[in-house]
């Protein structure tokens, strides 16, 4: 089982602490209570705050922690909330919750949701990697925590064990990312389910799905993958592509698949995949229109490529886990 600390912080957002604590209980067993299924729970989640006092958030309620920081001896995951518009008000205010996290997170997974992914870069935690958060503060973030890769336009980003999400509300969407990531894809969309979510957006604009890999140090990569995930749906040059990023088509296809695993081809497909799962999972569409939306005009050949790369029919995707009739 996985253990999770969720912080409860005072001028933090209690929505972005109470629905990861709801949705990683649920995983594994509310699917079961409904439908008469054994099931077990795959996260035991525990909150704690600086000194296990109630935590004075930014609206009028009061939340009581399980813990406080200094108490909790083993977790492997930490979860860290919203904390509100005045980022550097609450920087100032807990240099205690900072410096317990820049301790603790330097070898444990960190998700931060909104603004806490800021309370982790001033941790120190994000120097290096891809990272998001709200984005009304990507520019503040940019200019304070230069060593971060901040992409702002995606709702969430995965670097390594560090998770980030932009916006309060996104926290569902990191929190069913966290149960797919841990327990795999079929607890994530039946907790989705039970809880009746949609399965995660990752973007902040209108893209879904997990991305393929992409934490790399190649920027020239980093650029076309990029655009790869604006224009997955369009039809693309992949030899334009590479003048774009100032390389030769062999250069570019070389360093793309050392930096990815993938030839481009095949990272646009697993992109535009991806895509069409989300869209079974959460839309009424017929198959056809699904592949159309993803940029296979050819049923019959998006057909195929769904089976190579889920190892199922998009039916039988869709009877397995999309929304009921």
């Amino acid at each position: 089982m996985i253990d999770v600390t969720v912080l409860l912080l005072d001028d933090g957002l209690p929505s972005t602490s109470i629905a990861p604590l709801e949705i990683l209980a649920s995983a594994g067993t509310l699917w079961g209570r409904l439908t008469g299924t054994p099931g077990e729970p795959r996260f035991r989640v525990r909150t704690a705050s600086v000194d296990r006092r109630k935590s004075q958030p930014g609206v009028p309620i009061a939340l009581e922690p399980m813990l406080a920081l200094s108490q909790v001896r083993r977790t492997d995951l930490i979860i860290v909330p919203a904390v509100g518009a005045d980022v550097e008000r609450f920087l100032d205010k807990n240099r205690a919750v900072i410096d317990w996290l820049a301790r603790r997170g330097r070898h444990t997974a960190v998700a931060g949701v909104c603004s806490g992914s800021l309370v982790m870069a001033e941790a120190g935690l994000l120097d290096g990697r891809t990272a998001t958060t709200h984005w009304a503060l990507g520019d503040w973030a940019r200019q304070r925590y230069p060593q971060v890769k901040w992409q702002p336009d995606r709702f969430v980003t995965h670097s390594g064990n560090k998770f980030c999400c932009g916006g309060v509300y996104s926290s569902v969407d990191l929190s069913l990312y966290l149960v797919e990531h841990y327990c795999g894809h079929e607890v994530a969309v039946r907790t989705a389910k039970s809880l009746l979510l949609q399965t995660p957006r990752v973007w902040q604009t209108p893209y879904a799905a997990e991305p393929p890999r992409s934490s790399h140090d190649d920027e020239a990569i980093q650029r076309a993958q990029t655009f790869l995930f604006a224009h997955f749906h369009e039809p693309i040059d992949i030899d334009r592509l590479a003048a774009k990023v100032g390389m030769s088509p062999r250069n570019f296809a070389r360093r793309f698949k050392a930096a990815t695993g993938e030839a481009p081809l095949a990272y646009i497909h697993r992109l535009r995949i991806n895509s069409a799962r989300h869209y079974l999972e959460s839309a009424h569409r017929s198959v056809r229109e699904v592949g159309q939306s993803v940029g296979y005009e050819d049923a019959a050949f998006f057909r195929q490529l769904f089976r190579r790369y889920s190892g199922t029919s998009p039916r039988e995707y869709r009877a397995r886990f999309g929304p009921p009739r």
